[in-house]
C-alpha cells in the first residue's frame, strides 16, 4: 500500500518543483484519505502510512524511526535486508528492512549529496554526516560484498559534560579536575582509544573547559564535534575529490590554512595519516592547548602509530619524529571500552621527554580493576599514581593551581 500511495502522490505532484515538506505531506495525507474511503483505515493506520510514505520520499525511509530513537547509539546496515542497532551498549538485529536494494542506494545518495560528497562504484567509500550531526560511513559494492553497507554513529543532542562522565564512572572527580586545569593551562592533549571507546565524547567534554574568550579552529574529516560554549569558533571539514579527480582538500591542507587564522587552539577531530606531522608542528609552533584524537589500544601503541603516520608523509629519521612527538604532546589520555561495555579512562600519562631513543612516559592516573559484580559489571577506579608530575610550568604561566 505504501508503494501505491507514493506512486499516486508522484503522479499528482510536479516533483521538478521545489516543494516544501508541508506540501508533500498534504499530498500524502489526501492520498491516504482517498484510499481509506475504499478500504477502511483506522486513525493510527493512517498516521503510520503517512509517516512511512513521507519518510520514504523526504527522509531516510525505514531508517528514520531508528534515527529518531534517542536510545539508539549506532545503526549498522549490512545490505538492504540486514540492519542491526546498538542500544545500551548491546547490539540487536532488527526486523527493519528496505523494500529493495535500490531504496537503500537512494537513501545513501541522498545523505552524501547533502554534504557535497559523492559515492559510486569508482569511489565506493565515503564519510558523511546527517543533519543532526550523526556520523555516516558508506561502503558500496564491489568493495562491499553483501550489498551497500552503511554505519551511522549517533550522538546526543547536547554533548556529555565531564560531570555526566563522572556520574557514569568513566572518570573520577580528582582526575577530571586535573584535566580541567590542564586544558585551561594550555597543555597539548592527545586522546586515544579503540573504536567506540568514547574519544569524541571525551573531547567534547574537555572542550567545555576552554576559556570562552579564545578563538578555536576545528578540523575534521566529517564534522561531528559539538563545541557549544565558544563563540569565536571556525569549523572546517575535508572535501573529497570530484568526478574529475580534482578538488580534494585534506586535513593537511586545513591544518596549514588554520595557522593563518590566528587560532588560540587547533582541534583536530581525528588523526589518521600524514597530517600527524602538520598537527605536531602546529603544536610546536605556539599553538598550545591543542587537542586531538587517534585510534590505539594503549598509550605506547598510540606513540608507535603516530610515528608510522608521520613516516607516511615525510621520510624523516625516527629520532627526529620521536623528538617532535615528545616536544609537541604534553598529555596522553587513553580510553577503553571494557568487557561490560562501559567506557572508562584507563590512563592519563605525561610525556616528559626523549632520551636513549625512547619517548619517556610518566603515568599520573591508572585504572585499577578490583573485580566484577554478580551481573558481570567491572569494578574498578582511576587511581593517582605515586609519580610526581614533571612539567608544571604551564600551570604557573596560566596562573592556575599545579596540584596534580
Amino acid at each position: 500500500m505504501i508503494s501505491e500511495i507514493k506512486q499516486t502522490v508522484n503522479n499528482n505532484l510536479d516533483l521538478n518543483k521545489d516543494l516544501s515538506d508541508e506540501e508533500i505531506k498534504d499530498a500524502i495525507t489526501q492520498a491516504v484519505f482517498e484510499r481509506s474511503e475504499k478500504n477502511y483505515l483506522s486513525i493510527a493506520e493512517k498516521q503510520d502510512i503517512i509517516t512511512a510514505v513521507f519518510n520514504s520520499m523526504r527522509r531516510l525511509d525505514v531508517l528514520q524511526p531508528l534515527v529518531d530513537d534517542k536510545s539508539i547509539t549506532e545503526i549498522m546496515i549490512n545490505g538492504p535486508d540486514i540492519i542491526f542497532i546498538e542500544k545500551d551498549g548491546k547490539v540487536f538485529k532488527t526486523d527493519v528492512r528496505f523494500e529493495n536494494r535500490q531504496k537503500l542506494e537512494n537513501v545513501i545518495q541522498s545523505i552524501v549529496s547533502k554534504v557535497n560528497r559523492t559515492v559510486n562504484e569508482a569511489s565506493p567509500i565515503v564519510d558523511a554526516r546527517l543533519k543532526d550531526g550523526s556520523r555516516v560511513n558508506v561502503v558500496l559494492p564491489p568493495v562491499a560484498l553483501n550489498g551497500p553497507v552503511m554505519t551511522i554513529r549517533k550522538f546526543p543532542d547536547r554533548p556529555m559534560t565531564i560531570e555526566q562522565l563522572i556520574e557514569l564512572g568513566s572518570i573520577t572527580e580528582e582526575a577530571a579536575q586535573v584535566l580541567k586545569r590542564m586544558v585551561v593551562a594550555k597543555y597539548n592533549i592527545f586522546i586515544c582509544g579503540g573504536t567506540g571507546s568514547g574519544k569524541t565524547t571525551f573531547l567534547n567534554a574537555l572542550s567545555n573547559f576552554i576559556p570562552q574568550d579564545e578563538r578555536i579552529v576545528t578540523i575534521e574529516d566529517s564534522a561531528e564535534l559539538q563545541i557549544v560554549n565558544i563563540e569565536n569558533i571556525v569549523r572546517m571539514e575535508t572535501r573529497n575529490v570530484n568526478t574529475e579527480g580534482k578538488g580534494e582538500i585534506s586535513i593537511r591542507d586545513l591544518i596549514k590554512a588554520s595557522l593563518r587564522m590566528r587560532p588560540d587552539r587547533i582541534i583536530v577531530g581525528e588523526v589518521r595519516g600524514a597530517e600527524a606531522l602538520d598537527m605536531l608542528q602546529a603544536m610546536n609552533t605556539g599553538h598550545d592547548g591543542s587537542i586531538s584524537t587517534g585510534h590505539a589500544n594503549s598509550t605506547k601503541d598510540m606513540l608507535s602509530r603516530l610515528e608510522t603516520m608521520v613516516l607516511c608523509g615525510a621520510q624523516l629519521p625516527l629520532d627526529a619524529i620521536r623528538q617532535q612527538i615528545a616536544s609537541a604532546i604534553d598529555i596522553l589520555v587513553h580510553l577503553s571500552r571494557l568487557r561490560d561495555k562501559s567506557r572508562r579512562v584507563m590512563e592519563i600519562t605525561e610525556i616528559i621527554g626523549y632520551s636513549d631513543r625512547e619517548i619517556k612516559l610518566n603515568p599520573l592516573f591508572v585504572f585499577e580493576e578490583e573485580g566484577e559484580t554478580a551481573d558481570k559489571r567491572v569494578i574498578g577506579t582511576l587511581r593517582r599514581t605515586k609519580n610526581e608530575m614533571v612539567h608544571k610550568y604551564k600551570f604557573k604561566l596560566a596562573g592556575v593551581s599545579d596540584k596534580v
